[in-house]
């Protein structure tokens, strides 16, 4: 009969009879099996807080907001009743809630274009100095940093018909004066200029790491191929090398554009008529003060949608033309 095979001592091991002694596998591959398992207990201990509050903070509240868009929950109210898809057919028969996306769109169409213009412009005036550099950019960062709605007083007391600074100023030079804030005409480009000059700074100090980014042999090269003007460097060095931080510029304007809330609460309440009236306001005004919260919700799902799919769409389209060193 052959000898038991014994589990104590150390795998392949002789014996006291010259036989050599092995383990199983199983018994072979149990410390391997225990270090990964301490391994991806101590990862999950370092991941599930952040997963969890990722869970509990973004992705619980829109799966609730997607249940709540298909009822006709109220704010406050103890009962709901499934309504299928009655809450978004009603949102796009609404002529209110197509003025604000159109509003929306347009106001996204001015802002980020015109932000990534002058955020580009400034930083460059500014690398192009000598001196006062940060004073400079301490100037034009100062509006991203500041409460916008503190800062959306302030220009509405400047666009004030009567008293304030913009009238006085066009009426002492002969121009035309406007009442800016309640002519429909002139409410939503004014939005947008205001939005363009909170956005300005955050432009302005990502152009500028990206200028300090390019190195200058690359300018020397093209003053050696005969590229010395300002605007051909500008064209064939600075604009191509600026890709990857133009993208992100306008990625995250757009986000920004498209949240808009504060100076439309505040200067305007998407009046007049609906000529201002965006999105989130449209969202804010059916949940809050209609208390219409299953139509706010559903408002909230094509919001959503909106946003996610015109992202991808600008990931997709511009990082294709994106020049990375």
């Amino acid at each position: 009969m052959s000898e038991p095979l014994a589990l104590t001592g150390a795998p392949n091991e002789p014996s006291a009879t010259g036989s050599v002694r092995t383990l199983p596998p199983s018994l072979a591959a149990a410390p391997a099996r225990r270090r990964a398992f301490t391994e991806a207990l101590a990862a999950w201990a370092l991941a599930g807080p952040a997963v969890f509050f990722l869970l509990a903070l973004f992705f619980l509240p829109v799966i609730g907001v997607f249940v709540i868009a298909i009822t006709d929950w109220q704010f406050g109210g103890l009962t709901l009743s499934f309504v299928g898809l009655a809450n978004f057919r009603e949102i796009f028969a609404d002529d209110g809630f197509r003025a604000s996306l159109v509003n929306t769109i347009v106001y996204v169409l001015i802002v980020v274009p015109g932000t990534l213009v002058f955020g580009l412009l400034i930083a460059l005036l500014i690398e192009s100095g000598k001196s006062c550099r940060s004073f400079y950019r301490a100037i034009h960062f100062l509006p991203f940093m500041a409460t916008l709605t503190a800062m959306a007083v302030a220009w509405e007391a400047l666009l004030h018909p009567t008293i304030g600074l913009v009238n006085q100023t066009l009426a002492a030079m002969g121009l035309p004066t406007a009442n800016w804030l309640r002519d429909e005409n002139t409410a939503l480009p004014v939005l947008a200029v205001i939005g363009i000059w909170q956005n300005l700074g955050y432009a302005m100090v990502l152009f500028l790491a990206g200028l300090k980014s390019i190195p200058q042999d690359l300018y020397d090269a093209a003053d050696t191929d005969g590229a010395d003007l300002w605007l051909d460097r500008l064209r064939t060095v600075t604009l191509p090398l600026l890709g990857p931080v133009s993208m992100f510029v306008v990625i995250v304007v757009a986000l920004r554009a498209f949240e808009s809330f504060d100076t439309v609460k505040v200067l305007t309440q998407g009046g007049p008529g609906h000529a201002s009236e965006m999105l989130l306001y449209t969202l804010y005004r059916e949940s809050f003060e209609y208390l219409r919260s299953g139509y706010g919700a559903a408002v909230a799902v094509v919001f959503l949608a909106i946003v996610v799919t015109l992202t991808l769409a600008q990931v997709r389209l511009m990082d294709r033309r994106v020049h990375y060193q």
